[in-house]
């Protein structure tokens, strides 16, 4: 089975070819990702206008590029997909409308995919992970803990009450001067920081739910740094540090609720999975790795390209799909807003 998948939910502009053989394997062909993080620089932060502009631009050149690489035609194709939500809704058009062309004039199957359903998928694309697991969703705009029982069977565990993980952290960047994107530039000065220096809040900790919530600490950050202003490069070291670790003590005491009612609602979980762009911190890595050890499952890391947005993920989940015969009418609609745990509902309602 051969996927074109595409991927425009935010700043990237992606396409790949993916293949699923019969034993459920998965193999990528071509994985194409073009960033606007220079287009969005200068703003701090994504502009939704400038980005749908940017895929608009780019997009056909880009899936030429894929099918390039994969050395395939579109008249090879078993189906088209692209993420159809959630994202900034400008995007999301671009990307969907393309597929739908492509669908239509090459008379293959459309996959409206949940680019959050493809980030829970990914890992059974890089390590074959065998249902049900535990997901950890950290992203810019997403903060979830998951039981993934199956394609389309969601169990949301806990969710941020206010901002992601991801935003957090850029906004706290962008507090300090650092500049964007704010995630790595914010885990660089941490690692020459003290991380007890400053006395941060750890937000939700101590709770029987799996929730989170970071716009108290990001508050606090603030107030500490107003207090020392003007700022010297220790001082910022020191406030990353100190942030950062209130992070991973927060991500700590979610996920082991998160894990405890997995246990509780589902089962023993195969894995505990982490994606989204966040999973890259080492910090964050490495209390995933601690948390997974005490409750004796293995921690599934995807590379860093594939837990941040690309087209790949978007690919296998439309073959996971296609598979299950969960096929798209050519007039879905893009959606901004779409919660995972709504999947199977909507994923019944295009099969009727």
């Amino acid at each position: 089975m051969l996927i074109l998948g595409i991927e425009t939910t935010c700043d990237e502009t992606a396409a790949a070819v993916v293949s699923r053989s019969d034993d459920g394997r998965g193999r990528i062909l071509s994985n194409i990702v073009l960033s606007q993080i220079s287009e969005h620089a200068e703003f701090g932060g994504v502009v939704p206008e400038i980005a749908a502009r940017a895929h608009v631009e780019a997009l056909d050149r880009i899936i030429a590029k894929a099918m390039s690489e994969a050395q395939i035609s579109f008249e090879a194709l078993d189906g088209v997909a692209a993420a159809a939500g959630p994202g900034l809704i400008g995007g999301v058009i671009v990307g969907l409308t393309t597929a739908k062309a492509i669908a239509l004039a090459h008379d293959k199957p459309l996959l409206a995919v949940n680019h959050l359903e493809a980030h829970a998928l990914t890992a059974r694309l890089t390590d074959a992970t065998a249902f049900p697991y535990c997901l950890f969703l950290a992203s810019g705009g997403h903060t979830q803990i998951l039981g993934v029982r199956g394609v389309g069977d969601y169990l949301r565990l806990g969710g941020t009450v206010d901002d992601a993980i991801g935003e957090a952290f850029d906004k706290t960047a962008k507090l300090l001067g650092l500049g964007y994107p704010g995630g790595p530039l914010v885990e660089k000065e941490a690692a020459r920081g003290d991380g007890e220096r400053f006395v941060l809040p750890r937000p939700m900790t101590g709770r029987r739910d799996a929730d989170f919530s970071f716009s108290g600490l990001k508050t606090a950050l603030r107030l500490e740094a107003e207090k020392i202003a003007p700022l010297s490069d220790e001082d910022v070291a020191d406030l990353c540090a100190s942030f950062q670790q209130a992070v991973v003590d927060v991500v700590k005491d979610r996920l082991r609720n998160g894990l405890r009612l997995f246990r509780l609602r589902i089962g023993t979980p195969n894995a505990l999975v982490c994606a989204g762009g966040v999973a890259a911190n080492q910090a964050i890595r490495k209390v995933l790795h601690r948390v997974a050890f005490e409750v004796g499952t293995e921690l599934v890391a995807p590379p860093p390209a594939l837990c941040t947005d690309n087209a790949a993920m978007i690919a296998w989940a439309g073959a996971e799909r296609l598979v299950l015969g969960l096929t798209d009418p050519l007039d879905i609609a893009p959606r901004a807003r779409w919660p995972l745990d709504h999947v199977a509902k909507s994923e019944k309602t295009a099969e009727r």
